[in-house]
C-alpha cells in the first residue's frame, strides 16, 4: 500500500508541472469545489502527463469539441482533475470538471445548467431527481456506455430511452477497524468471541456500550466516531440513515415509493442515533461543528472502532488503505435484521446535457467511451476512485477495495441486501435540512425527539405536497 502512495504521490507532482501551463476555468466559469467533507477545491483543469490510448471526438480525425463534467463527488474531485488532464493532452479535446461541495450539487446545477457555458456531463442521484432534470437529457440509446451497461436501472424519460446511465454500486453501512475490534474480543469479559457474533442491534449495543466503558483498556477515545452534524458530514444521518426507517416502513407495507410516512420504525432510527451521540469519541453537544473530516481522522488514527460511511471512504491512496477494514449493516432493533446485509445501490447516473452544442454532446459521449473501456479509464474509475462500474468491460477488473469485498460477503452468505430505496422517496432537500436541524436540537438537548417524529411524518408529506 506504501508503494501506491508513493506512485500515486509521483504522479501528481507529475500532473502539477503539466498543468501550470495549460489550466483554465470552462468559459470563465465560476468553480466550486472540495474534498470530501466539502472544503473548497479548484476545478476546470486541463492537460496531463501520460500520452496515447485515447480516441478523439468523432470528426473526421482532428478534435473538436470540449467536455465540461459537474461532478457530484468532492472525495474524488483530485483523480477527477488527474484525469480529464490526461485525456486533454491526448486528444486535444478540453475536459474541464467542476466539482459542487458537499451538499450542494442541486443548486450547484441549477445555476451552471442555465449557463451559455453549462455543463455537458452531469449526474442524478435517482429516477425521482430525473424528474427534475430528464428535461436536460440526451439519449444514450447506443452509445457505448448504453450498449455496454450491465445494470438493471438504467433511467428512462418520455423523451430519451436512455437519458442516465449509473456508472458506480456502492454500498454503506458501519465501517469498522477489524484489527481494534480483534482486540477487544481478546479482553477478558468481552460480550463477544468475534466481530461475526453482532448480527442484531442488541449485540451491537451491547459491544459499543462496553468499548466505551473500558475505552481506556483499549486505548480508543471512542467506540464510534463523532456523529458530525455539520453540513459536511451530516448526509450520513438525513440521507443515509435515514433511510433505513423508510426501507422497513415500506417493507412492511410491501411498496416501493410513498408520499406520506406513519413513522412506524423512527424508533428504530433514534437507537442507532443514540448510541452515535453516547458512544462516541465527544460529547453529543459538540456534534453541530464536527466534521466529515473529524470522523475520518479519528477511525484512521485508531481512536474509534467503528465508522458510518460507505464504499467510498475507502481509496488506495488515503490512509484507510493501510488499515483491515469491513462492513457491519446498519442494525436498529428490528425483528429479523439478522437477516439483513449493508445497504447497496447507485446514486450516481451519467447524463449528458442535449442543449449543449453537437460537437460538445458528442465529445462528451467519446470521453465516456474512454472512461469505461480504456486501462487508463478503468484504473481511475474502479482503482483510484474505488467505483463499482456496472459495465462489461470491468467484468475482470479485479477490485481492491476490502468494503466491497465484505460487502459482497454479506450476499454470497444469504444475506438480503438493503435497498437505497430512500433515494426515491426522500422529497427534498428542504427535508433533509430539517431532519439536520432536528437532530442538532435533540444532540444539543435544546430540542427533543419529537421534533425528529415530526420531520419523518408531517414534514415528509408537506414537501411532497409542495414539490
Amino acid at each position: 500500500m506504501k508503494t501506491k502512495k508513493i506512485m500515486a504521490l509521483l504522479m501528481t507532482l507529475a500532473l502539477a508541472a503539466g498543468t501550470l501551463a495549460g489550466c483554465g476555468d470552462k468559459g470563465g466559469t465560476e468553480t466550486q469545489g472540495g474534498d470530501a467533507q466539502g472544503s473548497d477545491a479548484s476545478a476546470g483543469q486541463t492537460g496531463g502527463t501520460e500520452a496515447g490510448g485515447a480516441p478523439a471526438a468523432d470528426n473526421g480525425g482532428s478534435a473538436s469539441g470540449s467536455v465540461y463534467y459537474l461532478n457530484f463527488k468532492p472525495e474524488v474531485d483530485a483523480q477527477w482533475q488527474e484525469l480529464a488532464a490526461s485525456y486533454t493532452e491526448q486528444t486535444g479535446v478540453p475536459v474541464s470538471v467542476v466539482t459542487a461541495a458537499s451538499g450542494t450539487y442541486e443548486q450547484t446545477l441549477t445555476s451552471e445548467i442555465a449557463k451559455t457555458e453549462a455543463p455537458t456531463l452531469f449526474q442524478v442521484e435517482s429516477e425521482m431527481k430525473l424528474n427534475d432534470w430528464g428535461q436536460y437529457c440526451y439519449d444514450l440509446s447506443g452509445t457505448f456506455v448504453a450498449e455496454h451497461s450491465t445494470a438493471s436501472n438504467v433511467l428512462s424519460t418520455e423523451g430519451a430511452a436512455v437519458a442516465a446511465v449509473p456508472f458506480a454500486m456502492e454500498s454503506y453501512g458501519i465501517i469498522y477497524n477489524v484489527d481494534l475490534l480483534n482486540e477487544y474480543c481478546a479482553l477478558e469479559n468481552a460480550v463477544i468471541s468475534a466481530p461475526s457474533d453482532i448480527n442484531n442491534f442488541e449485540k451491537l449495543k451491547a459491544v459499543a456500550d462496553d468499548i466505551q466503558a473500558r475505552k481506556d483498556e483499549l486505548g480508543v477515545e471512542g467506540a464510534f466516531t463523532s456523529a458530525g452534524l455539520d453540513g459536511s458530514s451530516n448526509w450520513r444521518f438525513t440521507t443515509h440513515l435515514a433511510n433505513m426507517p423508510l426501507y422497513w416502513e415500506l417493507t412492511d407495507k410491501g411498496i416501493t415509493k410513498t408520499t406520506t410516512l406513519e413513522g412506524t420504525h423512527v424508533a428504530n432510527y433514534k437507537n442507532l442515533i443514540d448510541l452515535y451521540f453516547t458512544d462516541s469519541t465527544c460529547d453529543a453537544a459538540l456534534l453541530s461543528g464536527k466534521t466529515g473530516d473529524d470522523a475520518l481522522a479519528e477511525f484512521c488514527d485508531g481512536m474509534a472502532v467503528f465508522y458510518q460511511n460507505g464504499t467510498w471512504a475507502w481509496t488506495p491512496e488515503n490512509e484507510m488503505a493501510d488499515m483491515n477494514v469491513a462492513f457491519l449493516p446498519l442494525y436498529t432493533g428490528v425483528e429479523g435484521e439478522e437477516n439483513i446485509g449493508v445497504c447497496t445501490g447507485t446514486g450516481n447516473f451519467w447524463c449528458v446535457n442535449k442543449n449543449a452544442a453537437e460537437e460538445d454532446i458528442q465529445a462528451t459521449i467519446a470521453f465516456l467511451e474512454w472512461l469505461v473501456s480504456s486501462d487508463e479509464g478503468k484504473d481511475a474509475l474502479a482503482g483510484r476512485m474505488s467505483f463499482n462500474c456496472p459495465f462489461d468491460t470491468f467484468k475482470d477488473y479485479e477490485m481492491e477495495n476490502p468494503l466491497f469485498t465484505s460487502a459482497n460477503e454479506y450476499e454470497a452468505n444469504g444475506k438480503t441486501a438493503v435497498t437505497w430505496i430512500g433515494t426515491d422517496n426522500i422529497p427534498t432537500e428542504t427535508w433533509k435540512s430539517n431532519l439536520s436541524s432536528a437532530l442538532i436540537e435533540y444532540a444539543q438537548g435544546t430540542g427533543d425527539w419529537s421534533n425528529v417524529e415530526k420531520v419523518f411524518t408531517e414534514d415528509f408529506a408537506t414537501e411532497w405536497e409542495n414539490r
